[in-house]
């Protein structure tokens, strides 16, 4: 999903006069669009991986006195 935003950089694709949105070219709206894409991308790998561990199959072994930021050992 992160790699579709990427899709914005072949140039060929897009590099157009027509259609005009609002006297706009081509170029210059479809490379809007992917901005807005580009966010909604990264919006739903965020909201569907947030609640996932990173590290699978290791429990945590760091306890509320290893993350205090007091006295080092």
């Amino acid at each position: 999903m992160l790699l579709v935003p990427l899709l914005m950089l072949v140039t060929p694709w897009f590099n157009f006069d027509k259609p005009r949105v609002f006297g706009l070219p081509f170029f210059y709206w479809f490379q809007f669009l992917f901005v807005l894409v580009g966010v909604a991308s990264v919006a739903i790998v965020y909201v569907m991986t947030k609640g996932k561990p990173v590290v699978v199959g290791k429990p945590d072994r760091l306890t509320v006195d290893d993350l205090d930021e007091g006295e080092h050992r």
